[in-house]
């Protein structure tokens, strides 16, 4: 990490020489699997020395593919988070405990705000789920679910996992199948629950268990939205990869991609990653020097209240951008430079599914579920083959 340009570019050109020892003073990396009982650390002198010096932590770590086998995002999104908690209740000089997950939000009118004081927001939520609404600044409570009728058993999903890759080794499945099976069992799971997918299902599970786990542990969740390129630190535009809607603009300027989903009167909220990173910052300087009323505080950090955008506004940047700034060498080829991305509000595909595959989705939906009535039992029918009321 300390040899990328990035590193070289803010720190070593001004440290000169003295750069490794400066690292060296600042920074102990330690190799580790959050899915692991004290992240898989087998040097008990180290884990000690940790556990003594440790004063704040700060709990990022997650698979951020939004389709993830089950099983994986369970053991980094979910469990990764219970044995961040479980760690930090073992710290002898523990201060506050800073648990990240994403919040994504797309406004459908004007009226749609995050509201500062009231830590109200109406829109639409990632780990939150997809439901139009006021989104408070809370945590989900141990076994909640975004529909009212149905109850949340992490241990239940953990046990289904098990058995999934069980019979799917009984049968000799290879990893391609494997993958395919377990990255549509998750999405199921998540969908029966109301979430959109499952990297928000096992993200919602483990801030579940930091807020069941945590005991006098102060706790900080930071919710952003969707995270891009930073404002001004280390300079203006940066972001490691390719990330959120950086997807979008990058085929765009390809030429490759010439239309896309979305409705260009809604507000999408994005916030700079530097403004995020600053926003937690703060937080953790002011909690972990002062009492939390309950231990607990929750932010929602976004832009569209004091600067909301627009996907059409967003589609004349990019046409504006590329028309000065052509990516293609023959951009006569290039179709971003001849018109603007069209953005479709609604877009309908017929999927067509064998009965069989229907009904081997359904059991899988609802195993572990009881007193589902016919109506519950159809809409979860019409989300499995794509059709819509």
């Amino acid at each position: 990490v300390f040899e990328k340009k990035l590193f070289k570019m803010q720190l070593k050109d001004k440290c000169g020489e003295k750069f490794s020892s400066f690292l060296a003073d600042k920074v102990v990396a330690v190799a580790g699997d959050v899915s692991l009982h004290n992240f898989g650390i087998k040097d008990q002198i180290l884990i000690e020395e940790m556990l003594d010096a440790i004063d704040i932590i700060v709990h990022t770590a997650g698979t951020t593919t939004l389709d993830e086998r089950f099983d994986v995002a369970m053991d980094i999104n979910t469990m990764g988070a219970f044995n961040a908690i479980n760690f930090a209740k073992m710290c002898h000089r523990i201060e506050v405990f800073l648990h990240t997950l994403k919040l994504l939000i797309q406004k459908s009118n004007n009226d749609f705000y995050l509201k500062e004081k009231c830590g109200l927001t109406k829109n639409y939520a990632y780990v939150c789920g997809g439901a139009n609404g006021l989104i408070s600044e809370e945590p989900f409570r141990l076994g909640q679910t975004l529909k009212s009728s149905s109850e949340l058993d992490i241990n239940l999903e953990k046990q289904l996992i098990e058995e999934k890759l069980s019979e799917l080794q009984a049968q000799n499945a290879n990893e391609e199948t494997i993958t395919s099976i377990m990255k549509e069992f998750g999405a199921i799971r998540a969908n029966m629950y109301g979430w959109p997918n499952t990297h928000t299902f096992t993200k919602a599970m483990g801030e579940m268990l930091v807020m069941n786990m945590k005991r006098n542990i102060p706790l900080i969740i930071s919710r952003p939205t969707a995270v891009i390129g930073t404002h001004s630190e280390p300079f203006p535009g940066w972001i490691e990869g390719v990330r959120t809607i950086d997807f979008v603009f990058v085929e765009y300027f390809k030429g490759a991609l010439t239309s896309f989903v979305g409705d260009p009167n809604k507000t999408m909220d994005m916030v700079p990653a530097d403004m995020v990173i600053n926003s937690m910052i703060i937080a953790l300087l002011v909690h972990s020097k002062c009492n939390l009323s309950n231990n607990f505080i929750c932010y929602h950090i976004g832009t569209s209240l004091r600067n909301p955008i627009k996907l059409w506004d967003i589609q004349e940047i990019m046409y504006l951008y590329i028309t000065s700034n052509p990516w293609l060498r023959n951009y006569e080829k290039s179709g971003a430079l001849c018109e603007k991305l069209l953005f479709n509000p609604r877009i309908t595909e017929d999927h067509e599914f064998h009965q069989t595959k229907n009904t081997e989705k359904l059991r899988i939906a609802i195993k572990g579920v009881g007193n589902m009535d016919k109506e519950y039992i159809t809409l979860i029918l019409r989300a499995l083959i794509g059709r819509t009321t």
